[in-house]
């Protein structure tokens, strides 16, 4: 089992913790860590884009002109896609753009990712994270404490003061242990775990 440093709110290391390798000691799948932050992705698309086809758009329903003998070329209606107004070709129409991907699948590209970034000393647990108000000021303060410019705090409880308090800021963002997810753990820079988080983690994946 790996062991980690955990450090307090002012950055400061004040013991240690054994990570469990059945979730933070894996082998990397980079592939479905790949498929993971596509699906993600996909999933996200609303798909509602719609323009109107030639059989779609109002008008148009005489020929403009007759066939021969204008001098301009033949056409059969002003509702075309070359005329102004006209139907577009291939027009995009609303579609589902979901993809799926099976659960074990999911969970260990979730252990991949958490892997990769313990292997990268990308990941760092605190004992605790408490503030007494909403201030952005005192969540900054502890990010730097912890030489944390972007990153993910994973927290195991839906802690409103820290939520808020982390909301203003750019390149941190804060997300719960049962909200977790491949995509934002890749994007998300350093990982924050506090010890109460990774005992909800290990509990589930491991």
């Amino acid at each position: 089992m790996a062991n980690v440093s955990v450090y307090n709110m002012e950055g400061k290391e004040v013991g240690t913790m054994e990570l469990n390798d059945a979730v933070f000691g894996v082998e990397v799948n980079e592939h479905l860590v790949h498929l993971a932050v596509v699906q993600q992705l996909a999933n996200n698309r609303q798909g509602t884009q719609k323009a109107k086809t030639r059989s779609e758009v109002s008008g148009g329903g005489r020929k403009p002109w007759r066939q021969k003998g204008t001098g301009h070329a033949r056409q059969g209606s002003t509702r075309s896609p070359q005329w102004t107004g006209g139907g577009v070709v291939f027009a995009p129409t609303p579609r589902d753009y979901a993809t799926k991907m099976n659960k074990k699948e999911k969970q260990l590209a979730l252990k991949s990712a958490l892997t990769s970034k313990l292997q990268d000393s990308k990941l760092i647990v605190v004992d605790e994270l408490k503030f007494d108000e909403i201030k952005t000021k005192s969540f900054a303060q502890v990010m730097s404490n912890l030489k944390v410019e972007k990153g993910l705090v994973i927290l195991a409880e839906n802690d409103q003061n820290t939520v808020l308090s982390a909301r203003n800021m750019a390149d941190v963002d804060t997300t719960l242990t049962n909200q977790l997810n491949v995509y934002d753990i890749m994007k998300g820079g350093t990982i924050v775990l506090t010890k109460d988080s990774v005992a909800k983690i290990e509990e589930v994946y491991a």
